[in-house]
């Protein structure tokens, strides 16, 4: 077998190629068959990893800007942002080849082992539920359709770890608030039915916890948009789910607003700061969190980001303002952090 770089031990040779940035990977990856099959490989994100030379983006689900002289559209059109907080640089992600005038609105992000998951949402044209899943590689810049959802289901709340994307609560096409919880396996290409929750949670938010998977607040079939004051957590470990009442402030929304603040409580990213309190959105990153939303209805978008220990700390910190190229400065659905 030739090696990875000649005159050099692999050893060395895969360390060296663990130093590339993302960016240059596609590039990286036509030099040759091994080196192309190396940098898809899990094996090498996990070298990359472990060695502490991966990077977390913000990758966002976006509204985007309508171009001057287009003819109106019909409804808003979604895509996916990628916002790096170390370079300060963003970029947009190629179409879903079955969505190429825009995403499913609505639908969910997650990360998976270098990967970016998409799933479920509203179709754009009809506004019917659907049950698409598609990952993202970035090394060859390409979407692959996954195995459908079990069923359709919006306003999920979404988490993932270890390969592993998990959608619990939402509600099902003729709007009933649903309890049931599904597992995606990214790497096989399977769902698994999972243990329900005690409730039904339809517009709950998920966030994930060390080895925990927390569904927070949402509503049942019966108390259409009167969110409640408890969270369930999932450990992956034992497979058991544990309810906690009053994790959540009564009658908030919970969507895309979810932190972790002082002695690991849940915070609103909407009462942190009277600049972001409608359109809401937090997502942390490495050392930082974005948080994007607007002063008033109608109002534009702001980005920023703050120290995620002072929040940690003190249940606040400073909203510093970002500047932001004109065509990623739309209104932010939903999002995750992909360590790539």
């Amino acid at each position: 077998m030739e090696e990875l770089i000649p005159g050099l031990p692999d050893d060395i040779g895969l360390d060296c190629l663990t130093r590339l940035p993302y960016t240059a990977h596609r590039l990286a990856s036509r030099v040759c068959r091994r080196w192309h099959e190396l940098l898809e490989s899990r094996e090498f994100y996990n070298q990359k990893k472990q060695k502490g030379h991966t990077r977390k983006l913000a990758c966002l689900v976006q509204l985007l800007p309508v171009q001057t002289g287009e003819k109106p559209v019909p409804s808003p059109v979604y895509g996916v942002s990628v916002f790096d907080p170390v370079s300060g640089t963003w970029e947009g992600v190629d179409s879903v080849p079955k969505y190429p005038d825009g995403l499913p609105m609505f639908c969910q992000l997650a990360s998976s082992e270098g990967k970016l998951v998409l799933m479920g949402g509203w179709n754009p044209v009809t506004y019917e539920p659907v049950q698409d899943v598609f990952a993202y590689d970035f090394v060859s810049r390409l979407w692959r359709q996954g195995k459908d959802m079990p069923s359709k289901r919006s306003f999920f709340a979404i988490g993932a770890l270890d390969g592993r994307v998990y959608v619990a609560g939402g509600h099902d096409e003729n709007k009933n608030a649903l309890k049931s919880v599904w597992c995606y396996d990214v790497r096989e290409d399977e769902w698994i039915e999972l243990g329900q929750m005690s409730e039904e949670r339809d517009e709950c938010e998920g966030v994930m916890i060390g080895n925990e998977f927390w569904v927070v607040s949402g509503y049942t079939t019966d108390s259409q948009g009167v969110f409640g004051t408890s969270a369930e957590a999932y450990d992956l470990g034992s497979g058991q789910w544990k309810r906690v009442d009053g994790a959540w402030e009564a009658s908030r929304c919970p969507r895309s607003c979810v932190g972790i603040g002082k002695d690991g409580k849940f915070l609103n990213w909407a009462e942190t700061d009277s600049a972001v309190r409608v359109g809401t959105f937090g997502l942390a990153l490495a050392g930082r969190t974005l948080v994007t939303g607007s002063a008033y209805q109608g109002a534009p978008q702001g980005f920023y980001v703050v120290d995620t220990g002072n929040i940690l700390q003190n249940n606040s910190g400073k909203l510093v303002k970002i500047d932001v190229p004109d065509e990623f400065t739309g209104f932010v659905q939903s999002g995750c952090c992909v360590e790539i």
